[in-house]
């Protein structure tokens, strides 16, 4: 990328040839100067690009530009915002595989869901080119008389947006989309793990038409100070962060200090309920998906497992069956469906969570594979009679571990779903999809599959409640939380 025409591309090279990628500020690729990090690829340690590390100096120039491009970009029609927010989707897909390759190798997950995050991360830009036309208003008479109500929706300002490694395309486009599509400029501070990804849409966005500034990307690994001085802009109106909720609850306090608009998309505990009369096929199907997308780092991810006890002891010998019979590999292996853990701490601490369990009595009850040398790889674990104090319950595992547990009654079934803090997302299945419902409108949760093990849609509200979070991102939420309401009173 970085050397190349504004809206270049390369694939990223093995330490042959590495890739030297700087910060995009006010649409210049920037030098890599000074200090500066590595990118690895998770599955055997290759080093991909050496990108320029960062600074509060950094943040505060991005900052500069975004204000710079906020006027001319809130101005500009909104039929225009959409018509580059579509080129930039109609781009993504035919590089979808190109992107998809880059995604793999700076994150590790298997070659199908790369290629799913690209097609998922593509329409954000296509339903926020739609939805940014269609902006709500009000107009009509004030209920006393005398005056008219008129409520237009405006742009909140330059917006600082915080995203994760573990989807590092479609968690850029769920921001920039509905940012963009608003009136928005942008600073997004990509993840240290895969700022590849971030540099590859920004260009891609230069090249569909998005302004010089509309779209800066910082990446660092002091997360702390740029974002610190991005909150301190006087210009930064709004933060998007998706991560954990420990570094949400700080960075709510710190914007607090300015009482700037948050949007927080945090952790998860997600419960995934078996019924009675559940199909196990396809509960164990769900189940898979719910589980070991991108190898169970994804905070939807199915986190517990309520299997009614009249069916656990089957459904657990087919899930096992199914979880044994996943290829484990790299992403360059065709076969491979379960790749490696973001790093070795993410390895380790997984490891120590299932240690601690076998300890307090759990059983591994599946056959976990032999895992590569190379690479930070954990292969899928099972386990029954699980102490629900482990912290294999109570905690996000972000790994690809399934922890059994079962149930007889509703109601302690629900109690049990819901006593945690986090309440993203849960899964339901169960053959009357009456009682499905009921059981999913008890639990605490901001999303709920019933049948299915896949809850995310573009078209659809995505955040949760309690402390997984504030506000939704995804569907007309999305644009939302990027416009601020005006009202008018006039006298008539």
């Amino acid at each position: 990328m970085s050397g190349g025409p504004r809206g270049s591309y390369r694939e990223p090279m093995t330490t042959v040839d590495i890739l030297r990628e700087g910060a995009r500020i006010g649409g210049a690729v920037e030098p890599v100067t000074g200090a500066r990090f590595v990118v690895e690829n998770p599955a055997d340690g290759t080093v991909l690009a050496e990108v320029h590390d960062g600074d509060a100096a950094d943040a505060t120039r991005a900052a500069d530009a975004a204000a710079a491009a906020f006027g001319p970009w809130a101005a500009t029609a909104p039929r225009a915002r959409a018509e580059i927010l579509l080129r930039a989707f109609q781009l993504m897909t035919e590089r979808h595989a190109e992107l998809a390759r880059l995604v793999s190798a700076e994150n590790g997950k298997p070659r199908a869901d790369a290629l799913g995050e690209i097609a998922y991360a593509a329409e954000f830009l296509r339903w926020y080119a739609e939805e940014g036309v269609r902006v709500p208003g009000v107009a009509g008479v004030a209920p006393a008389g005398g005056a008219r109500i008129e409520v237009t929706h405006r742009p909140v300002g330059v917006a600082a947006l915080v995203t994760p490694w573990n989807f590092p395309a479609a968690m850029a486009t769920r921001k920039i989309g509905p940012a963009l599509a608003a009136g928005c400029t942008v600073v997004l501070k990509p993840a240290a793990e895969t700022p590849l990804t971030a540099f590859a849409l920004a260009d891609l966005m230069a090249e569909a038409g998005v302004p010089a500034g509309v779209v800066n990307v910082v990446p660092t690994t002091d997360p702390g100070a740029v974002v610190d001085a991005l909150l301190a802009h006087p210009a930064v109106r709004k933060l998007s962060f998706t991560g954990s909720t420990a570094v949400g609850r700080h960075l709510l306090a710190r914007a607090g200090q300015r009482v700037q608009n948050c949007s927080m998309e945090l952790g998860g505990n997600a419960p995934f309920v078996v019924c009675a009369d559940a199909d196990l096929d396809a509960a164990v199907a769900g189940a898979l998906v719910a589980k070991l997308r991108n190898s169970g780092q994804a905070c939807t991810a199915a986190n517990r497992f309520f299997v009614h006890e009249t069916v656990a002891d089957e459904f657990t010998a087919r899930f096992v069956a199914a979880v044994d019979a996943l290829p484990l590999g790299p992403a360059d292996d065709p076969t491979a469906a379960i790749g490696p853990l973001i790093g070795p701490r993410a390895v380790q601490r997984v490891q120590r969570c299932i240690d601690a369990a076998v300890a307090a009595g759990a059983r591994v009850v599946n056959q976990p594979a032999a895992v590569p040398t190379d690479g930070h790889f954990l292969a899928p674990h099972v386990l029954r009679d699980v102490p629900e104090d482990a912290a294999l319950v109570t905690d996000e595992i972000f790994g690809p571990v399934a922890p059994i547990l079962t149930w007889a009654d509703p109601d302690d079934l629900v109690a049990r779903a819901n006593a945690t803090e986090l309440g993203l997302a849960g899964y339901v299945f169960a053959g009357d999809t009456g009682s499905a419902r009921r059981v999913a409108r008890a639990l605490d949760c901001g999303m709920v599959g019933v049948n299915r093990g896949l809850v995310s849609e573009p078209a659809a509200p995505f955040g949760g409640v309690k402390q997984s979070g504030l506000g939704r991102e995804g569907g007309t939420d999305g644009i939302l939380a990027f416009l601020e309401a005006q009202y008018l009173s006039v006298q008539e």
